[in-house]
């Protein structure tokens, strides 16, 4: 029987990780990109598919703009639950299931997911819910793992030995994740990539000793120069296809096109 991804893995995953201090961000690649298509949210309907932490939604909620957060796990729902206890702007709480999104047609001006849908072997009804409530002209921004890394070996590896923390787990192209939104209906606005920072290796490494009790800082110690050298070529480099051909995550923007008359 096929491996899949199932809910109880999440619940796992999120019972494990309940201290978002210790997760990995996205390196602000949501928020940057966003800001590339639409500069001003304030008083914007966004929503986040498969929230996780919610980290980003928060920081568009400081922003100014109406955020929902949707996800099916307890686990994940109760750490942003904290989260929105603690936070001067809160977001709004939705269990829910991606594939049947409950807002309505033509009524969210941003739906974005990161790590969601490399998850599900038939992701499109995802896309097409993202599609329906996305008011003409809104935006869709789709982060997942970049099909040509050292990371998808690694990863089919470990789903080959029933090890993977998601069960199951997919990754996709530049050109194919562009294609399958421009399948239905989306127009492509702009891209990015991810080359990331801490490596693959630390990370890999910190989770493993985690494992052992063993843990080490989530970023390790800095060289200053070294350091602004990096940050500097990641950031040129970001909206490249070089970086989206060899990063580990990628990153397309789509708009819902205006009705025609």
């Amino acid at each position: 029987m096929a491996r899949k991804s199932e809910r109880a893995d999440w619940e796992k995953f999120w019972t494990q990780k309940k201290d978002p201090k210790e997760i990995y961000n996205n390196s602000g690649r949501i928020s940057n990109g966003l800001k590339r298509v639409l500069p001003d949210i304030v008083g914007k309907k966004l929503l986040e598919v498969g929230a996780g932490t919610a980290r980003d939604s928060f920081m568009f909620a400081q922003q100014g703009a109406e955020v929902y957060v949707l996800d099916y796990a307890d686990a994940a729902l109760d750490i942003i639950n904290e989260l929105n206890a603690q936070s001067e702007k809160q977001v709004t709480l939705v269990q829910g299931d991606a594939f049947a999104l409950p807002f309505h047609d033509n009524s969210l001006d941003v739906v974005f997911h990161q790590g969601l849908l490399e998850h599900f072997r038939e992701p499109d009804d995802i896309i097409r819910e993202n599609f329906r409530v996305l008011k003409p002209g809104g935006i869709a921004i789709v982060d997942v793992p970049q099909r040509w890394h050292i990371y998808t070996i690694i990863k089919h590896i470990l789903i080959a030995l029933n090890s993977w923390f998601g069960g199951w787990e997919t990754e996709f192209s530049l050109r194919e994740l562009s294609k399958k939104l421009r399948g239905h209906g989306f127009e492509t606005v702009d891209f990015y990539g991810f080359w990331m920072y801490p490596s693959l290796f630390y990370r890999m490494t910190r989770e493993l000793l985690w494992k052992f009790g063993i843990k080490l800082p989530l970023i390790p110690f800095k060289i200053p120069v070294l350091s602004v050298i990096r940050r500097v070529i990641r950031v040129a480099f970001r909206h490249t296809k070089l970086c989206a051909w060899t990063s580990l995550a990628i990153g397309v923007i789509a708009r819902k096109p205006h009705e025609k008359n």
